[in-house]
């Protein structure tokens, strides 16, 4: 993989480092050929941020580009609220807090934090049901942290030539599925 990691990309190589390449090939699609309806609903509600009409509010800032040098990992936030020094993620729908959505976060939070920006509290929102997930800082919970420093290791480290899927449940769940060859379904 590139040296640069984007944050979008950690949650999805956790669900299956395969599917970055597939979505680096389609990339330039029409998404209505190739994203599900859950994805392109999550495109949908993530348009306030991104077109920056989130809040007007001075003391929010929304979809800044951001960079860790520590780390080299690249993306945007969602949403700082300056003054309460919060940095939230939002989803569209959340059933479950994965290990991929705090790490977002994380990377998120290294590069705001490098950047000289405050940053207290970590928050995933659920937009569907406006629930709020406070999540710990990553010196607040040491586990998560070397989790996370080793997704990122694994990220670069990563061998697409050497991976199998073991799980099929994660295959059945990839709108990339019919086109991958190391899909658990395909009698191997």
């Amino acid at each position: 993989m590139d040296d640069i990691i984007k944050i979008s990309n950690i949650n999805d190589f956790i669900f299956c480092p395969v599917s970055i390449y597939f979505h680096n090939l389609y990339g330039n699609q029409e998404k209505l050929m190739f994203q599900s309806k859950y994805q392109l609903n999550g495109t949908k509600s993530h348009e306030t941020i991104d077109k920056n009409k989130y809040s007007t509010s001075s003391d929010k800032i929304t979809s800044l580009e951001v960079y860790s040098e520590k780390f080299r990992i690249i993306g945007k936030i969602d949403i700082y609220d300056k003054k309460k020094e919060l940095l939230v993620e939002r989803k569209k729908h959340i059933k479950e807090i994965y290990d991929g959505y705090v790490f977002q976060l994380y990377a998120q939070y290294y590069c705001m934090t490098e950047m000289g920006y405050n940053v207290s509290k970590l928050q995933i929102r659920s937009c569907d049901d406006n629930k709020i997930y406070k999540i710990k800082l990553p010196d607040e919970d040491k586990s998560m942290k070397e989790k996370f420093e080793n997704t990122i290791n694994d990220m670069r480290n990563f061998d697409i030539e050497q991976y199998h899927q073991v799980n099929g449940l994660k295959c059945r769940n990839c709108i990339y599925e019919d086109a991958c060859d190391r899909a658990m379904n395909r009698g191997e």
